[in-house]
Protein backbone atom coordinates (compact mmCIF):
# COMPACT_ATOMS: atom_id res chain seq x y z
CA UNK A 1 0.00 0.00 0.00
CA UNK A 2 1.25 3.46 -0.91
CA UNK A 3 -0.09 6.50 0.96
CA UNK A 4 0.15 10.27 0.56
CA UNK A 5 -0.09 11.91 3.99
CA UNK A 6 -0.39 15.68 4.48
CA UNK A 7 0.40 17.23 7.87
CA UNK A 8 -0.20 20.77 9.14
CA UNK A 9 3.24 22.01 10.23
CA UNK A 10 2.16 25.00 12.33
CA UNK A 11 3.10 24.29 15.93
CA UNK A 12 4.33 20.84 16.92
CA UNK A 13 1.18 18.92 17.81
CA UNK A 14 0.30 17.73 14.30
CA UNK A 15 3.92 16.68 13.67
CA UNK A 16 4.06 14.82 16.99
CA UNK A 17 0.92 12.91 16.00
CA UNK A 18 2.40 12.22 12.55
CA UNK A 19 5.53 10.68 14.12
CA UNK A 20 3.35 8.16 15.96
CA UNK A 21 1.43 7.39 12.77
CA UNK A 22 4.70 7.06 10.83
CA UNK A 23 5.98 4.39 13.22
CA UNK A 24 2.69 2.48 13.05
CA UNK A 25 2.64 2.56 9.24
CA UNK A 26 6.28 1.52 8.99
CA UNK A 27 5.58 -1.47 11.25
CA UNK A 28 2.93 -2.61 8.74
CA UNK A 29 5.19 -2.11 5.72
CA UNK A 30 3.15 0.79 4.32
CA UNK A 31 5.01 3.17 2.00
CA UNK A 32 4.24 6.81 2.86
CA UNK A 33 5.08 10.06 1.08
CA UNK A 34 4.81 12.95 3.55
CA UNK A 35 3.73 16.52 2.81
CA UNK A 36 4.09 19.31 5.38
CA UNK A 37 2.93 22.90 5.10
CA UNK A 38 2.55 25.94 7.32
CA UNK A 39 6.19 26.23 8.45
CA UNK A 40 9.50 26.76 6.69
CA UNK A 41 11.55 23.59 6.26
CA UNK A 42 14.56 25.01 8.14
CA UNK A 43 12.40 25.69 11.20
CA UNK A 44 11.31 22.06 11.53
CA UNK A 45 13.29 19.68 13.74
CA UNK A 46 13.60 15.92 14.36
CA UNK A 47 12.08 15.11 10.96
CA UNK A 48 14.29 12.14 10.08
CA UNK A 49 11.55 9.51 10.21
CA UNK A 50 9.64 11.29 7.42
CA UNK A 51 12.38 10.70 4.89
CA UNK A 52 12.49 12.95 1.80
CA UNK A 53 9.30 14.81 2.66
CA UNK A 54 7.71 17.61 0.63
CA UNK A 55 7.29 21.05 2.19
CA UNK A 56 4.88 23.76 1.01
CA UNK A 57 4.14 27.24 2.29
CA UNK A 58 0.49 26.30 2.65
CA UNK A 59 -1.89 28.33 4.76
CA UNK A 60 -1.52 29.13 8.44
CA UNK A 61 -2.67 31.67 11.00
CA UNK A 62 -0.15 34.15 12.37
CA UNK A 63 -0.01 34.72 16.14
CA UNK A 64 1.27 37.70 18.14
CA UNK A 65 1.42 37.79 21.97
CA UNK A 66 -1.03 34.96 22.43
CA UNK A 67 -3.63 36.16 19.91
CA UNK A 68 -4.50 35.36 16.30
CA UNK A 69 -3.30 38.26 14.13
CA UNK A 70 -5.58 38.29 11.09
CA UNK A 71 -3.79 41.23 9.41
CA UNK A 72 -0.44 39.43 9.49
CA UNK A 73 -2.17 36.22 8.41
CA UNK A 74 -3.53 37.87 5.27
CA UNK A 75 -0.28 39.73 4.54
CA UNK A 76 1.82 36.55 4.75
CA UNK A 77 -0.54 34.28 2.80
CA UNK A 78 0.08 33.77 -0.91
CA UNK A 79 -3.13 32.44 -2.41
CA UNK A 80 -1.54 32.15 -5.86
CA UNK A 81 1.25 29.95 -4.46
CA UNK A 82 -1.26 27.86 -2.52
CA UNK A 83 -3.39 27.33 -5.63
CA UNK A 84 -0.32 26.41 -7.70
CA UNK A 85 0.72 23.77 -5.15
CA UNK A 86 -2.81 22.35 -5.02
CA UNK A 87 -3.05 22.23 -8.81
CA UNK A 88 0.33 20.59 -9.41
CA UNK A 89 0.49 18.06 -6.56
CA UNK A 90 0.51 14.55 -8.08
CA UNK A 91 -1.97 12.09 -6.57
CA UNK A 92 -2.35 9.38 -9.18
CA UNK A 93 0.16 6.87 -7.74
CA UNK A 94 -1.41 6.45 -4.28
CA UNK A 95 -3.80 3.89 -2.83
CA UNK A 96 -4.90 6.26 -0.05
CA UNK A 97 -4.74 10.01 0.56
CA UNK A 98 -4.66 11.17 4.19
CA UNK A 99 -4.45 14.57 5.81
CA UNK A 100 -4.03 15.93 9.33
CA UNK A 101 -5.62 19.33 8.70
CA UNK A 102 -3.16 20.03 5.88
CA UNK A 103 -4.81 22.06 3.10
CA UNK A 104 -2.63 21.36 0.04
CA UNK A 105 -3.21 17.60 0.05
CA UNK A 106 -6.86 17.95 1.13
CA UNK A 107 -7.76 20.45 -1.59
CA UNK A 108 -5.74 18.64 -4.27
CA UNK A 109 -7.76 15.49 -3.55
CA UNK A 110 -11.05 17.41 -3.53
CA UNK A 111 -10.22 19.12 -6.81
CA UNK A 112 -9.62 15.75 -8.49
CA UNK A 113 -12.56 13.96 -6.88
CA UNK A 114 -10.27 11.57 -4.98
CA UNK A 115 -11.37 10.35 -1.51
CA UNK A 116 -9.33 11.90 1.31
CA UNK A 117 -9.42 10.69 4.93
CA UNK A 118 -8.78 13.25 7.64
CA UNK A 119 -7.05 12.06 10.81
CA UNK A 120 -6.76 14.57 13.64
CA UNK A 121 -8.35 16.57 16.40
CA UNK A 122 -10.02 19.17 14.16
CA UNK A 123 -12.26 16.50 12.61
CA UNK A 124 -13.86 15.87 16.01
CA UNK A 125 -15.56 19.27 15.65
CA UNK A 126 -17.96 17.77 13.12
CA UNK A 127 -19.57 16.04 16.12
CA UNK A 128 -21.47 17.27 19.17
CA UNK A 129 -18.52 18.07 21.44
CA UNK A 130 -17.96 20.97 23.87
CA UNK A 131 -17.46 24.15 21.84
CA UNK A 132 -16.61 27.68 22.93
CA UNK A 133 -15.82 30.86 21.06
CA UNK A 134 -17.29 29.48 17.87
CA UNK A 135 -18.79 31.60 15.12
CA UNK A 136 -19.84 31.26 11.51
CA UNK A 137 -16.25 32.04 10.48
CA UNK A 138 -14.65 29.54 12.85
CA UNK A 139 -17.10 26.83 11.81
CA UNK A 140 -16.30 27.53 8.15
CA UNK A 141 -12.56 27.28 8.86
CA UNK A 142 -13.00 23.91 10.55
CA UNK A 143 -15.01 22.63 7.59
CA UNK A 144 -13.16 24.13 4.64
CA UNK A 145 -9.53 24.66 5.71
CA UNK A 146 -8.69 21.03 4.87
CA UNK A 147 -11.92 19.37 3.63
CA UNK A 148 -12.13 15.57 3.62
CA UNK A 149 -14.52 12.88 2.43
CA UNK A 150 -14.22 11.09 5.80
CA UNK A 151 -12.94 12.53 9.06
CA UNK A 152 -11.50 10.43 11.89
CA UNK A 153 -11.66 12.92 14.76
CA UNK A 154 -9.73 12.35 17.99
CA UNK A 155 -10.55 13.73 21.44
CA UNK A 156 -10.08 13.02 25.15
CA UNK A 157 -13.59 11.53 25.33
CA UNK A 158 -15.96 10.10 22.74
CA UNK A 159 -18.90 12.34 23.79
CA UNK A 160 -21.22 9.58 22.57
CA UNK A 161 -20.06 10.12 18.99
CA UNK A 162 -17.82 8.31 16.50
CA UNK A 163 -14.66 9.94 17.87
CA UNK A 164 -11.34 8.17 18.51
CA UNK A 165 -9.04 8.53 21.54
CA UNK A 166 -5.86 10.64 21.15
CA UNK A 167 -3.00 9.41 18.95
CA UNK A 168 0.03 9.39 21.26
CA UNK A 169 3.09 7.24 21.82
CA UNK A 170 2.16 4.16 23.87
CA UNK A 171 2.75 4.66 27.60
CA UNK A 172 3.85 1.55 29.51
CA UNK A 173 3.29 3.11 32.92
CA UNK A 174 2.44 6.56 34.36
CA UNK A 175 5.30 8.95 35.09
CA UNK A 176 3.80 11.57 37.43
CA UNK A 177 7.09 13.44 37.92
CA UNK A 178 8.04 16.06 40.52
CA UNK A 179 5.01 18.09 41.63
CA UNK A 180 7.23 21.04 42.58
CA UNK A 181 8.51 21.30 38.99
CA UNK A 182 6.26 22.55 36.19
CA UNK A 183 6.79 22.35 32.43
CA UNK A 184 5.99 25.64 30.67
CA UNK A 185 5.16 25.45 26.97
CA UNK A 186 3.53 28.66 25.77
CA UNK A 187 5.11 29.23 22.33
CA UNK A 188 2.59 31.90 21.32
CA UNK A 189 3.36 34.11 24.34
CA UNK A 190 6.28 36.43 25.15
CA UNK A 191 8.78 34.27 27.05
CA UNK A 192 10.41 37.13 28.98
CA UNK A 193 6.99 38.20 30.24
CA UNK A 194 6.39 34.65 31.43
CA UNK A 195 9.69 34.60 33.31
CA UNK A 196 8.82 37.89 35.01
CA UNK A 197 5.40 36.46 35.88
CA UNK A 198 6.91 33.35 37.48
CA UNK A 199 9.68 35.13 39.41
CA UNK A 200 7.61 35.64 42.63
CA UNK A 201 6.75 31.92 42.78
CA UNK A 202 10.08 31.08 44.40
CA UNK A 203 8.95 27.83 46.03
CA UNK A 204 8.46 26.21 42.63
CA UNK A 205 10.78 25.31 39.79
CA UNK A 206 9.88 25.73 36.13
CA UNK A 207 11.26 24.28 32.90
CA UNK A 208 10.33 26.30 29.81
CA UNK A 209 10.90 25.33 26.19
CA UNK A 210 10.86 28.32 23.85
CA UNK A 211 12.52 29.78 20.79
CA UNK A 212 12.77 33.47 21.68
CA UNK A 213 15.26 33.24 24.58
CA UNK A 214 18.71 31.67 24.83
CA UNK A 215 18.86 28.44 26.87
CA UNK A 216 20.00 28.99 30.46
CA UNK A 217 18.87 29.69 33.99
CA UNK A 218 16.59 32.67 34.56
CA UNK A 219 15.91 32.77 38.29
CA UNK A 220 13.53 29.89 39.07
CA UNK A 221 13.03 29.13 35.35
CA UNK A 222 15.27 26.81 33.34
CA UNK A 223 14.99 27.70 29.64
CA UNK A 224 15.61 24.98 27.06
CA UNK A 225 15.43 25.02 23.28
CA UNK A 226 13.38 22.89 20.91
CA UNK A 227 14.04 19.19 20.35
CA UNK A 228 11.60 16.32 20.55
CA UNK A 229 13.74 14.15 22.83
CA UNK A 230 14.66 17.08 25.08
CA UNK A 231 11.03 18.06 25.39
CA UNK A 232 10.00 14.50 26.23
CA UNK A 233 12.63 14.40 28.98
CA UNK A 234 11.25 17.62 30.47
CA UNK A 235 7.68 16.32 30.26
CA UNK A 236 8.61 13.15 32.13
CA UNK A 237 10.56 15.12 34.75
CA UNK A 238 7.81 17.61 35.60
CA UNK A 239 4.70 16.81 37.60
CA UNK A 240 2.70 19.75 36.27
CA UNK A 241 2.16 21.11 32.75
CA UNK A 242 1.26 24.73 31.98
CA UNK A 243 0.57 25.20 28.29
CA UNK A 244 -1.71 26.63 25.65
CA UNK A 245 -4.91 24.66 25.09
CA UNK A 246 -3.58 22.65 22.18
CA UNK A 247 -4.52 19.00 21.95
CA UNK A 248 -1.44 16.81 21.60
CA UNK A 249 0.65 17.92 24.60
CA UNK A 250 -2.39 17.80 26.86
CA UNK A 251 -3.11 14.27 25.65
CA UNK A 252 0.45 13.16 26.45
CA UNK A 253 0.20 14.76 29.90
CA UNK A 254 -3.06 12.91 30.64
CA UNK A 255 -1.51 9.58 29.63
CA UNK A 256 1.46 10.19 31.96
CA UNK A 257 -0.61 11.32 34.96
CA UNK A 258 0.30 15.03 35.10
CA UNK A 259 -1.50 18.05 36.52
CA UNK A 260 -2.64 20.36 33.71
CA UNK A 261 -3.27 24.12 33.46
CA UNK A 262 -4.08 25.59 30.04
CA UNK A 263 -4.25 29.13 28.68
CA UNK A 264 -6.28 29.15 25.42
CA UNK A 265 -4.96 31.08 22.44
CA UNK A 266 -7.25 34.07 21.95
CA UNK A 267 -9.28 34.04 18.76
CA UNK A 268 -8.89 30.32 18.12
CA UNK A 269 -12.10 28.36 18.56
CA UNK A 270 -10.29 25.02 18.81
CA UNK A 271 -8.29 26.04 21.87
CA UNK A 272 -11.25 27.72 23.58
CA UNK A 273 -13.24 24.53 23.02
CA UNK A 274 -10.40 22.35 24.30
CA UNK A 275 -10.32 24.40 27.49
CA UNK A 276 -14.07 23.97 27.89
CA UNK A 277 -13.77 20.21 27.37
CA UNK A 278 -10.97 19.90 29.94
CA UNK A 279 -13.09 21.66 32.55
CA UNK A 280 -16.20 19.67 31.67
CA UNK A 281 -14.32 16.39 31.94
CA UNK A 282 -12.61 17.44 35.17
CA UNK A 283 -9.19 16.80 33.62
CA UNK A 284 -7.50 20.17 34.13
CA UNK A 285 -7.71 23.84 35.09
CA UNK A 286 -8.02 26.86 32.77
CA UNK A 287 -6.70 30.43 32.98
CA UNK A 288 -8.19 32.79 30.37
CA UNK A 289 -5.22 35.18 30.74
CA UNK A 290 -1.65 34.70 31.91
CA UNK A 291 -1.81 35.23 35.66
CA UNK A 292 0.63 34.55 38.50
CA UNK A 293 -2.38 34.20 40.81
CA UNK A 294 -3.95 31.51 38.59
CA UNK A 295 -0.64 29.64 38.34
CA UNK A 296 -0.08 29.78 42.10
CA UNK A 297 -3.62 28.51 42.72
CA UNK A 298 -3.09 25.66 40.26
CA UNK A 299 0.21 24.65 41.85
CA UNK A 300 -1.47 24.61 45.27
CA UNK A 301 -4.71 22.84 44.33
CA UNK A 302 -4.27 21.01 41.02
CA UNK A 303 -4.79 17.25 40.98
CA UNK A 304 -3.07 14.63 38.88
CA UNK A 305 -5.19 13.14 36.12
CA UNK A 306 -4.54 9.83 34.39
CA UNK A 307 -6.26 8.29 31.35
CA UNK A 308 -5.08 4.93 29.99
CA UNK A 309 -5.43 5.57 26.26
CA UNK A 310 -4.74 2.57 23.96
CA UNK A 311 -2.45 2.36 20.93
CA UNK A 312 -4.74 4.29 18.58
CA UNK A 313 -2.23 4.65 15.74
CA UNK A 314 -1.86 0.89 15.24
CA UNK A 315 -5.63 0.43 15.36
CA UNK A 316 -6.12 3.14 12.71
CA UNK A 317 -3.49 1.60 10.43
CA UNK A 318 -5.14 -1.81 10.74
CA UNK A 319 -8.47 -0.17 9.90
CA UNK A 320 -7.01 1.67 6.90
CA UNK A 321 -5.75 -1.61 5.48
CA UNK A 322 -9.37 -2.84 5.52
CA UNK A 323 -10.89 0.44 4.27
CA UNK A 324 -13.65 0.80 3.07
CA UNK A 325 -14.96 -2.62 4.15
CA UNK A 326 -14.69 -2.10 7.94
CA UNK A 327 -17.06 0.51 9.45
CA UNK A 328 -15.75 3.40 11.54
CA UNK A 329 -18.13 2.41 14.35
CA UNK A 330 -16.24 -0.86 14.77
CA UNK A 331 -12.93 0.99 15.12
CA UNK A 332 -14.39 3.46 17.64
CA UNK A 333 -16.04 0.83 19.84
CA UNK A 334 -12.92 -1.30 20.06
CA UNK A 335 -10.70 1.57 21.13
CA UNK A 336 -12.89 3.00 23.92
CA UNK A 337 -13.93 -0.24 25.60
CA UNK A 338 -10.99 -0.36 28.04
CA UNK A 339 -10.41 3.39 28.55
CA UNK A 340 -10.78 4.48 32.19
CA UNK A 341 -10.99 8.08 33.37
CA UNK A 342 -9.71 9.15 36.77
CA UNK A 343 -12.26 11.99 36.94
CA UNK A 344 -15.49 12.44 35.01
CA UNK A 345 -17.91 14.94 36.47
CA UNK A 346 -20.46 15.89 33.84
CA UNK A 347 -19.98 13.48 30.94
CA UNK A 348 -21.28 9.93 31.09
CA UNK A 349 -18.48 7.40 30.68
CA UNK A 350 -18.62 4.70 28.04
Amino acid sequence: MRVLYGVQGTGNGHITRARVMADAMASRGIEVDWVFSGRERQKMFDMERFGDFHCFRGLTFQVHNGKIDMRRTMNETSMSELWRDIRTLALEHYDLVLTDFEPVVAWAARRRGIPCIGIGHQYAFAHDIPKAGHSVISEAIMRWFAPVSLGLGVHWHHFNSEILPPIIEPVSQPEPGDLDTALIYLPFENSQQIIDLLAPLKRNRFVMHCGDLAPGQYGNVTVRGFSREGFKASLHQCGSVICNAGFELTSEALALGKRILVKPLHGQMEQSSNAAALEQLGLGQVMPELSATSIAYFLATGERQLVNYPNVAEAIVDWLQQYPDRPVSDLVAGLWQDVQFSSLQSVQAA
